[in-house]
């Protein structure tokens, strides 16, 4: 009895081996990593635009900012498919240092764009890196860790982007002075992450559970290679894991809603919180201010919110489930729109305000790493999970080309991020058709 009493006091945190802390330490880098470099293009789409076009299209200058955020958006897409499908047929580990490896060198290529068409393609094939590397993540960290600290373990895992965010609205601080080419600089900082594949190399494990469900695969290959009959679970197995995306019923329908939801997140972060820096940097302009210097406050200021609520939903979901919290972060991203866009004028009010719409719209990402491995089974979780996460990139790539255009016709930033923000009420209620996964087993079947 006294035996029971010590094991069930003992923290959660002290049952988990190295090779878990490990895992999640990798999967944290590497969305740190992508989290640089998606908030360096933030930060400093407009310098470099207004270095890269001809004088006589500044004016348009955010309908072209717009379009380079949405071709990164797509290329992010369109990487984020083909890496939960390697993902689920090389591995975890091997997609997650091939990623980190593309992108570090696409980004450092970033720096020596010559016009905004080069800038352009170059931004749409980093986003295919990008979008590689967080369904591997999210994969392994789901597959590592224990039912009862999933949704911890997700969350500590997708604060890596708010760090990531957080650290280049530093570096930016710190570099933009130097000039119209510190922009630059920021690409090129971006080639360090490449040095850390050498340490995932040889620090951390691959899924044991990926490891099974490709013995099994290759096992159903053969047999159907052999003319053999196939039972159900063999004929899943030697699918095309797109195609079995959709061959099972349960799946179809769990992916289907999923693509709602995460359409509502992606598209509420690319089409309306992405601004938030350049928004607070004009109001700061307006007022005599560095408009350079007060948007990367603001963007300090929106990361230690969203940081916080990475954590947050990961913790929260794993204490009262998934549908209740995830519900919650919708309803309160929508409010939290007019509130920092329209209702709030004051500088130092304004960064409070962001940090609070950071912890709910940005932070809401972590269901997605929580509660979307939980869905689908081993043999296709990397490809379900990019699936559900990547697809409505293809959708949400509008955002920004919507927003920019609403900005330039309704003469600021306040009734376009409005207009957008309306999607919140999609994600609400499509939340409650998921089943809630709370504390189970990963599925091996469904």
């Amino acid at each position: 009895m006294q035996q029971d009493i010590a094991v069930g006091s003992t923290p959660w945190y002290r049952a988990l081996s190295r090779g878990q802390w490990g895992a999640l330490l990798a999967a944290n880098l590497g969305w740190l990593f992508d989290g640089y470099e998606t908030y360096a293009l933030i930060l400093t789409v407009g310098l470099a635009l207004r270095q890269l076009l001809d004088p006589a299209l500044h004016a348009a200058l955010p309908a072209y900012a717009g379009t380079v955020i949405a071709i990164t958006l797509l290329g992010w897409g369109i990487g984020g498919l083909i890496g939960g499908v390697l993902a689920d047929y090389i591995g975890r580990k091997r997609t997650m240092m091939l990623a980190i490896l593309a992108y570090s060198l696409m980004t450092g290529l970033s720096a020596l764009s010559w016009n905004w068409g080069s800038f352009a393609i170059l931004r749409f094939l980093v986003g295919i890196a990008i979008g590689s590397e967080w369904a591997t993540g999210t994969s392994i960290t789901a597959e590592l860790w224990p039912d009862d600290a999933r949704g911890k373990g997700a969350g500590l895992m997708q604060c890596g982007l708010g760090i990531g965010f957080f650290i280049a609205s530093f570096v930016w601080l710190l570099v933009s002075p130097y000039g119209p080419g510190a922009w630059r600089a920021m690409y090129l900082i971006g080639i360090l992450p490449a040095l850390v594949t050498l340490w995932i190399r040889r620090g951390i494990p691959e899924s044991a559970l990926w490891e099974s469900a490709n013995r099994q695969r290759r096992a159903a290959v053969e047999r159907k290679r052999s003319g053999a009959e196939l039972g159900a679970h063999d004929a899943a197995l030697a699918r095309f894991t797109l195609v079995d995306l959709f061959a099972d019923r349960v799946v179809r329908r769990r992916t289907l809603i999923a693509l709602l939801m995460s359409l509502t997140t992606t598209l509420g972060w690319w089409g309306i919180s992405s601004w938030v820096p350049p928004y607070i940097g004009g109001a700061a302009a307006k007022a005599g201010l560095p408009a350079a210097q007060w948007a990367s406050f603001a963007g300090m200021s929106y990361n230690v919110g969203a940081i916080a609520g990475y954590i947050g939903l990961g913790f929260l979901a794993d204490a009262y489930g998934r549908k209740p919290v995830t519900m919650l972060f919708f309803a309160m991203a929508f409010v939290l729109t007019p509130v920092l866009f329209l209702w709030t004028h004051e500088l130092h009010l304004l960064l409070l305000v962001a940090a609070i719409n950071g912890f709910f719209s940005l932070g809401q990402y972590t269901w997605m790493s929580t509660w979307l491995p939980e869905l689908y089974p081993t043999r296709l979780r990397a490809t379900g999970v990019a699936f559900s996460f990547n697809a409505p990139r293809f959708v949400a790539f509008l955002g920004p080309l919507v927003a920019g255009s609403l900005i330039v016709e309704l003469g600021g930033y306040g009734l376009a991020a409005v207009s957008v923000g309306f999607i919140y009420i999609l994600g609400f209620i499509a939340t409650p058709f998921l089943p809630e996964t709370r504390g189970r087993k990963l599925p091996e079947t469904v």
